[in-house]
């Protein structure tokens, strides 16, 4: 026990410089969000102390905030996990809520010893452990890492930096779990004698959802609902003038500039003298401006282009150099923000984003998307520069 609560401290220490948040039974990740990248576009906010849910098949609930947390756990494990996005997300939460009802269980019948870790009560499904009933037998980890909420969280979505690749399959294992019904895909991940009982949690995935991330009811929002009026853009404009920048990272997986390690980068690079104007892509409505966990300024704006709902993100701006605040609704190349090196950033610079589906979405490689639509003025790449590490 001693043990188990000295690894947690000391993960919660090292947190903020790994840019991660708390989790489990200890750790507000509100609190503690030292967020300097948000590869989702999804941006955790407070988590209240109650939430009342309701099902498919019409049964309502409360959750209280110890189940809360542990849905903040796994949203934020989602969103910092790239090809997750908003959509996978709450295949974790339909499958949690189905699972455990957002509690991390221990298993005294089968593992006394799980008994002694952080807990929310005993489970007895076979040998099954934590939110997702996660078996060590069928490979899916120790009685220790199944017992650490954020573990369970990491190998649900599974991918190739996932604790349990390649088997068994995290979300990110299953080939085209993104056209899956939701239901199904969370039950190609857990693998249950009962398939269809996913289905029913997905309203109430979706309310905890819209409730503990900014722009939800509760969640201290600050930007507008998913279903906003957006007109079509009159117009698509790069994000910053010819001559100005520099192109110096890609989007897709690379050397993290301050690791080393092997890690995905979710944007497209562009470094520019300290203060250089930022433009908007399209038209559209701010849905965030800010400093994200209080160190890295972000901008985001949803769009409608070519009929599509699109979120633009613009990443590494000084406090005092964001022009614009949530819920303003801007044009294309209006002046929003000025370059700079807030965050994990090398130098100054603009780290870019493109989000077709909306900010809840998976990013895509701005490079081509931009060619594709007519955007002019697209610098080739460099061997490297000033850029940031997610």
């Amino acid at each position: 026990m001693k043990k188990a609560l000295v690894a947690l401290v000391a993960w919660v220490l090292l947190a903020p410089m790994l840019a991660l948040v708390g989790v489990g039974v200890l750790v507000n990740p509100a609190v503690t969000n030292q967020a300097m990248c948000i590869a989702s576009g999804v941006v955790l906010g407070p988590v209240p102390d109650e939430l009342e849910v309701s099902t498919a098949d019409g049964a309502t609930f409360t959750l209280n905030r110890q189940q809360l947390t542990h849905a903040a756990t796994i949203i934020e494990t989602g969103a910092r996990t790239p090809g997750v996005g908003r959509d996978g997300i709450l295949i974790a939460l339909m499958a949690a809520l189905t699972e455990s009802t957002l509690r991390q269980l221990a298993n005294t019948g089968a593992y006394p010893e799980s008994g002694e870790y952080p807990n929310d009560g005993n489970g007895s499904d076979h040998d099954s452990l934590g939110l997702f009933q996660m078996r060590p037998a069928s490979g899916w980890g120790t009685v220790a890492e199944l017992m650490d909420t954020g573990y369970q969280a990491r190998a649900f979505y599974g991918g190739p930096d996932g604790p349990n690749y390649p088997s068994p399959r995290g979300l990110l294992d299953i080939p085209g779990w993104q056209q899956m019904d939701k239901g199904e895909a969370a039950q190609a991940v857990e693998v249950s004698a009962y398939p269809d009982r996913y289905r029913n949690y997905e309203p109430t995935a979706r309310t905890i959802l819209q409730a503990l991330t900014t722009g939800g009811s509760s969640g201290g929002g600050s930007g507008v609902p998913g279903d906003a009026d957006i007109p079509e853009t009159t117009a698509l404009v790069f994000p910053l003038s010819n001559g100005t920048y520099t192109h110096t990272s890609d989007f897709g997986w690379r050397s993290d500039p301050f690791t080393g390690e092997r890690s995905f980068h979710a944007g497209t690079d562009w470094a520019a003298a300290d203060g250089t104007p930022i433009f908007a892509l399209a038209d559209g409505v701010v849905t965030y401006a800010g400093m994200v966990g209080g160190t890295s300024g972000q901008i985001t704006i949803e769009h409608t282009i070519d009929g599509e709902r699109i979120a633009s993100v613009y990443i590494h701006m000084w406090a005092h150099g964001i022009h614009v605040q949530a819920g303003d609704r801007v044009i294309a190349g209006q002046h929003i923000g000025d370059v700079g090196s807030s965050g994990r950033s090398t130098g100054p610079h603009l780290h870019f984003q493109l989000h077709p589906g909306g900010a809840g979405a998976s990013p895509v490689d701005a490079i081509p998307w931009l060619a594709d639509h007519g955007v002019e003025g697209l610098d080739a790449p460099t061997s490297g520069g000033p850029g940031c590490a997610f």
